[in-house]
């Protein structure tokens, strides 16, 4: 399978985040994505560079005041104060229920706070930069897949940071755009009149479901871990079916913290359901990897084989599709499970 690798993804390299109010080394860092280069090349697929400018896509994807604020949001910081390229920015204050969102303060770290559901994307020189040119490699993958050329029926986007937390005008979760939307929009604009995202990332991926919710064109499935306890808390849950014209076209499976495998793929068998209902005309896939047993912030039960078969069950499917690195944190061996998935595809 060929795979767009994003080469910019080391420029964003932040030195700490806060995790359960501690200051700890970065959970999601360069490393994963060097793991899985590794892992892919010693198998013997094809990496190449995006070919795509995304930002058109973008602008239907994002705000296009958040956008401009993530593009010039290091200068901005480095010109708020001296030795600031020696600090990591973080928002204080959040613009929440009764406080307005539609002014845009003058004031950097209100408007980090304005753009951000939380503190846990930390923000370094190169994070518009990575962030962009893992757009521009989602956009190449939705391009090639669309294309069909040569008979190119699905395509991997490796890169990092993921993307699936970020919402139309907000950061969070890591993630700063949205890679899996940026693939769909992209496949909906070179003609694929349906198109599905599965998202089997441990965490609900909130961002591209509030993209997409009142939207009928593009149906969300998601399987993760239960909002009740865990990350993002507040969307994930089973009632959340999409509104307007988008009602029926949105369906979350929650599991408990813990799930086994069989209960797992009782759920992935759900969703993959509903998506041959759907008669969908393009799959992209929120490949998240920390389901994964040894994980260091999941709680699902998945072992390295496991990756094999939900690659094949994709596989069957038998759409053109797009898988989009989303998280995965146990960095070793996240690639092992990213080429599991890929070549269980390819069987398939």
């Amino acid at each position: 399978m060929i795979t767009f690798f994003n080469d910019s993804h080391q420029a964003h390299a932040p030195e700490f985040e806060f995790f359960r109010g501690e200051r700890v080394a970065c959970f999601e860092t360069p490393a994963r994505a060097e793991y899985v280069k590794a892992r892919l090349t010693e198998r013997g697929h094809r990496l190449q560079s995006a070919q795509v400018d995304s930002r058109a896509v973008l602008g239907t994807v994002h705000a296009p005041r958040y956008l401009a604020f993530l593009e010039h949001a290091w200068a901005d910081w480095l010109a708020l104060a001296t030795g600031n390229e020696r600090c990591q920015p973080f928002p204080s204050i959040w613009p929440v229920r009764s406080l307005r969102s539609d002014i845009e303060p003058l004031n950097f770290i209100a408007r980090l706070g304005l753009y951000s559901m939380d503190n846990g994307s930390p923000l370094s020189a190169g994070t518009w930069q990575a962030a962009k040119a893992g757009a521009d490699a989602a956009a190449s993958a939705a391009a090639l897949v669309a294309a069909g050329q040569g008979g190119v029926r699905a395509a991997f986007c490796c890169s990092r940071p993921p993307g699936h937390h970020a919402g139309a005008d907000f950061m969070g979760g890591y993630c700063f755009l949205n890679n899996a939307a940026v693939a769909a929009q992209s496949m909906r604009d070179a003609g694929a009149g349906r198109v599905a995202i599965l998202d089997v990332d441990y965490h609900h991926g909130n961002g591209t479901q509030s993209i997409f919710y009142g939207r009928a064109d593009v149906l969300c499935v998601s399987l993760h871990g239960d909002p009740l306890t865990e990350y993002p808390f507040f969307l994930g849950h089973a009632d959340e079916t999409g509104q307007g014209e988008g009602e029926g076209f949105n369906m979350n499976l929650p599991l408990p913290a813990g799930c086994a495998a069989s209960r797992w793929f009782e759920a992935l068998e759900r969703a993959c359901q509903r998506i041959d209902h759907y008669r969908a005309d393009a799959l992209v896939v929120s490949l998240g990897l920390d389901t994964f047993a040894e994980d260091p912030i999941s709680k699902f039960a998945l072992q390295s084989g496991d990756f094999s078969r939900l690659g094949q069950r994709l596989g069957a499917l038998g759409l053109p599709t797009v898988f989009v690195l989303e998280g995965g944190y146990a960095a070793a061996a996240l690639g092992t499970n990213a080429v599991n998935v890929i070549e269980g595809f390819e069987e398939a």
